[in-house]
């Protein structure tokens, strides 16, 4: 909710601090002593509490404070040094991470996007291509496959699509990698069929957002496949990504994973989300991308984000033409109705 120094915003989802509950548990054991590096018995806790979520007993499970750095981290450890990752031209690590992936040494192999999301066929055709391809020792390998549920236009995989996806990466030996930034608005979409049973079984290694969903910051990396990078924890540490006091992240993802918590407040943002789709549905606003999770892509009158820019906080998203932009509204599990009344309150008055 918005003070009176503050414009509304739908900015991001990310613009808040943490759910009450969370800061409430760091404050109880804020002057406990416990073993550093997420070796801590809260961190142990979050990960019995997302094994049994994920119904993956064995998976192996490490937190990190933020998307970028779990990308990077993963992805780096992963490839060989002449290898490359697949993903979509739209995916987060080709588009917005600032070249964080080809710092380390490995290039992005883009795919066109469908609605930001690998089509399978697309896939398969490519890795075909590249065998064939009679020069292909001069090139770089694709050494794994990178997707995001939800992708950055906030569409969502099928399980059919997972499936198939997950089919092609087994049989050319390639790792499946998920991105879940905003894992927690996928899950609590209505049409969504992807759980999180099923994103562990398909999925080599994926991770669930907290900087987006609830937390102050962190990020829960699952590796669902048994030795699948070894010595992971101490890569993490060679990446500048292990905390001294990781239990911080650990007790986030306890007490997110504690009552059905991540699943609830997910909820919360998609109910506000859908409240606003559908009044801009009504009043004839257009949207550049089908996307039914906590981002509305919005396809705006130039000559209307001035007056609306006065008391609301949106996103630049593109260029639509020279008539038109693309913005985006962010829910978050923090959106209140009284916020999502004035943000209508104010398209109908622009």
């Amino acid at each position: 909710m918005k003070t009176d120094t503050q414009k509304l915003s739908f900015a991001s989802d990310y613009l808040e601090g943490a759910h009450p509950a969370i800061l409430e548990r760091l404050q109880e054991t804020n002057f406990l002593k416990t073993q550093g590096y997420g070796l801590d018995p809260f961190s142990e806790s979050a990960r019995q509490k997302i094994r049994a979520a994920c119904k993956c007993p064995k998976a192996e499970i490490h937190f990190l404070t933020g998307g970028t750095q779990a990308n990077a981290t993963v992805i780096d450890a992963l490839l060989n040094n002449y290898q490359g990752v697949l993903s979509s031209n739209q995916g987060h690590i080709s588009v917005h991470e600032a070249g964080a992936i080809e710092l380390g040494g490995h290039k992005v192999l883009a795919l066109p996007n469908k609605e930001g999301k690998i089509d399978p066929a697309v896939l398969r055709q490519w890795l075909v291509d590249f065998e064939n391809d009679a020069n292909h020792d001069h090139m770089v390998f694709p050494g794994m496959v990178y997707i995001s549920h939800p992708t950055e236009f906030g569409t969502l995989y099928t399980l059919r699509e997972l499936e198939e996806i997950s089919s092609i990466c087994k049989s050319y030996n390639l790792p499946l990698y998920m991105d879940g930034a905003r894992l927690a608005y996928g899950l609590a979409c209505a049409g969504n069929d992807v759980m999180l049973p099923d994103i562990a079984r398909l999925c080599d290694v994926f991770y669930i957002g907290g900087t987006k969903c609830g937390a102050l910051f962190g990020e829960a990396v699952v590796i669902t496949r048994s030795n699948l990078i070894p010595h992971f924890f101490t890569i993490v540490k060679q990446h500048g990504a292990l905390l001294a006091k990781g239990r911080i992240t650990g007790l986030q993802f306890d007490t997110l994973f504690t009552n059905d918590l991540y699943f609830r407040i997910g909820k919360t943002a998609i109910d506000a989300s859908e409240r606003i789709r559908t009044w801009l549905k009504e009043n004839g606003y257009r949207f550049r991308y089908d996307s039914p999770t906590n981002q509305l892509f919005v396809i705006m009158d130039n000559d209307k984000l001035e007056k609306l820019g006065e008391s609301v906080e949106y996103s630049f998203w593109e260029k639509y033409d020279d008539a038109h932009t693309v913005i985006r509204f962010a829910t978050s599990w923090a959106t209140a109705d009284e916020d999502v009344d004035v943000l209508i309150s104010t398209l109908h008055s622009i």
